[in-house]
């Protein structure tokens, strides 16, 4: 069972970058185009972010105690 959570943490965890990076990247595109689209991109993507980064405290503190 650790593993799987370990595992799940990670998975998470690179989730929340993948989300960090892509919320630059479409900052960066609006700064370049203008383009609205580009700062709604960035904006869920931050939120997305947070909500993963959320998430993973609270499994991580409802699974802590958890034993294999």
């Amino acid at each position: 069972m650790s593993s799987l959570r370990a595992f799940h943490l990670f998975f998470i965890a690179m989730s929340v970058v993948l989300a960090a990076f892509f919320a630059a990247w479409a900052a960066g595109q609006y700064s370049a185009s203008q383009e609205s689209i580009y700062i709604v991109v960035a904006v869920l993507s931050l939120a997305s972010a947070a909500a993963l980064a959320v998430y993973a405290a609270k499994f991580q503190r409802k699974t802590k105690g958890l034993t294999s």
